[in-house]
This record gives structure tokens, C-alpha cells and sequence, in this order.
């Protein structure tokens, strides 16, 4: 018996050591990282940007892996399903915390099978119509979508992502009626826009901004409380609409049970990334405002835009599609 008590002692000490060396080791092959998107978008954007820095620093190419579809949905179940072993993280954005209340039955449980590495960035997302839009103004499009209910076909990334929510919610602060028109994504949202098969997208400012720079398209207003420097002529919908706010937030998590020393690293260099001044003036130029921290602020974060959106969700009715 006691021979067989010390075969297995040796056993687990070597499988300790064994484990102990490959986090040491860490990373010693390619890092997975999964967008649930398509290519062209703030979440897309935002990990290309990101996994260029991590390639450089880990000494090893961090990929980045589209899995759209299913509202945000797939490429999240396929994280979460992970082998928790560091080579699979995932690019969180606000849909994580919405779709627990606009699905009513999910196979997964995103903050209880994700764990957190980091907080990445902060953005406004733009009111954004055709060019030849005949409002000007976020009051003369009030005037407007009150005079032509339901006219108004308002694209989104999807059901259920920030790009949705802003204008569930700004429809009902002002009082107005509009179609949604999910897309897959929002490249084909945008590109519907320019082409003025739609009229208005709520899109993050990152995925936006050059095509309004350019004149494709027609800022009426941010939806942050204050201003953005990246756009500072253009006003706040709560200029028009009192109270009205709503922002998107990114970051990376990985599957539940990732080793707290593979954790710990990736959030060291995501923080770095994020107090570099060339990422800091990229990020800003994009609209982005960082935020670095410990895996446990990013997650009190999520929290609470989870029970924030939940009220967007319930309030307005809104449904996946």
C-alpha cells in the first residue's frame, strides 16, 4: 500500500512539474485568438491591433480567428469550450454582456466559463446616416423618423451587440420608431450604409471613423456623455436626448481554468500595450480610451454593463433575431 501511496505521490509531483514547466515555457507555439466577427469591424480591428503587440512580445504569432455568426454566439461557444491550456483567448465585446438577457437559453455562461486577462479599450459609438440623408441634426432626425414611422431601416453588427442596443435605446428615449436590419458583422453593415441601402447605423467608432473622415458617410452625434477628441465637432446625442449614454467596451478573456500564470502574463503585456504611447496615440485615433487593469476591474466591469443592458434588453423588448 505504501509503495502504491508513493507511486502515485511521484506521479502527481511529476505531472506538477510538468505543468510548472510548460507555463514557464509559455507560449512555445501559436495563440488562437477567436473574434466572433467577421473581418472589418471594432472587435476585428481592435485584435489585429492587439495581436500584432502580443506576436512581438510573447515571441510567438498570436492569430487571429473570425467565427461569426449566431449574434456574437458561435465564436463564443467555441472559446468557452476551449482546452483551458493559454493557446485559445478571446476578444470580448459588449454582446457578451447582452446576450445574457436577449437569449434566453445559451450553452454557456459567459462569466462563470470565461476567465478574465484584461481590459483593452473604451469607445463611443457614432450616430452615423447616408450622406444624402435629408437630417442634419440629431433634432431634425428626431423631426424626421416622428414624421416617417418606421421608414427609417436602422443597421446593426447584429442582434444584440452594442451597435443594436444604442439604438433600441435611442428610439425609446426619443420617442421614435425604426426597422433594424441585423447584419453579420458590421463591414457589410457599413458598406450597405455608403451604398445607401440603409439609413443610420449606431457603430463603434473605430470601425467607422475613417469612412465618416472620408465623407462617405455623416456624423449626427456620439452616444458617450462628453465629447470625443477624435471627433470633436461632432455633438453628443445627449446634447438632444438628456441622459442618453451608451459606449462599448473591450477586452480579452480565455476558457475557464487557464493557468493563473498564463493569466497573469498575457494581462502584463495587454497593460503594456496599453501604456505604450504609440498604441496610446493609435487607440486615441481611433476614438478608443484604455483600460488597463487587473483581470478582476475588467470583470466588475462586464458585471455591471450586464445588468446595465439587461434593463436596455427587458425595456425595449428587443429580440434576437
Amino acid at each position: 500500500m505504501r509503495l502504491l501511496r508513493r507511486f502515485f505521490l511521484g506521479l502527481a509531483l511529476a505531472s506538477a512539474a510538468f505543468a510548472a514547466a510548460a507555463q514557464a515555457d509559455y507560449p512555445n507555439k501559436p495563440i488562437r485568438w477567436i473574434v466572433p466577427y467577421p473581418p472589418g469591424g471594432t472587435t476585428d480591428l481592435l485584435a489585429r491591433l492587439m495581436s500584432t503587440w502580443l506576436s512581438q512580445r510573447l515571441g510567438q504569432q498570436v492569430v487571429v480567428d473570425n467565427r461569426a455568426g449566431g449574434g456574437n454566439n458561435i465564436g463564443t461557444e467555441m472559446a468557452s469550450k476551449a482546452a483551458p491550456d493559454g493557446y485559445t483567448i478571446f476578444l470580448v465585446n459588449p454582446a457578451n454582456a447582452i446576450n445574457a438577457t436577449l437569449y434566453p437559453k445559451l450553452p454557456f455562461n459567459f462569466l462563470e466559463d470565461m476567465t478574465p486577462i484584461a481590459g483593452l479599450v473604451r469607445v463611443p459609438n457614432v450616430m452615423t446616416v447616408t450622406k444624402n440623408f435629408p437630417a442634419r441634426t440629431v433634432p431634425e432626425f428626431i423631426e424626421y423618423a416622428k414624421r416617417n414611422p418606421d421608414k427609417i431601416n436602422m443597421a446593426s453588427s447584429g442582434s444584440g451587440t452594442s451597435v443594436h442596443l444604442s439604438g433600441e435605446l435611442f428610439k425609446a428615449m426619443a420617442g421614435i420608431q425604426m426597422k433594424h436590419i441585423p447584419y453579420k458583422g458590421a463591414g457589410p453593415a457599413t458598406t450597405d450604409l455608403i451604398a445607401g441601402q440603409v439609413d443610420l447605423i449606431f457603430d463603434n467608432m473605430p470601425s467607422i471613423i475613417s469612412h465618416i473622415r472620408a465623407g462617405t458617410v455623416r456624423a449626427l452625434a456620439v452616444t458617450s456623455t462628453q465629447r470625443s477628441p477624435a471627433l470633436p465637432d461632432v455633438p453628443t446625442v445627449s446634447e438632444t436626448v438628456p441622459g442618453y449614454e451608451a459606449s462599448a467596451w473591450f477586452g480579452v478573456a480565455a476558457p475557464k481554468g487557464t493557468p493563473a500564470a498564463v493569466v497573469a502574463r498575457l494581462n502584463r503585456e495587454v497593460n503594456a500595450a496599453l501604456a505604450d504611447p504609440a498604441m496610446r496615440a493609435r487607440l486615441a485615433d481611433l476614438g478608443g480610451v484604455p483600460i488597463p487593469g487587473t483581470p478582476e476591474q475588467f470583470w466588475t466591469l462586464h458585471r455591471a454593463e450586464t445588468e446595465k443592458w439587461a434593463k436596455v434588453v427587458q425595456a425595449s423588448g428587443a429580440k434576437a433575431e
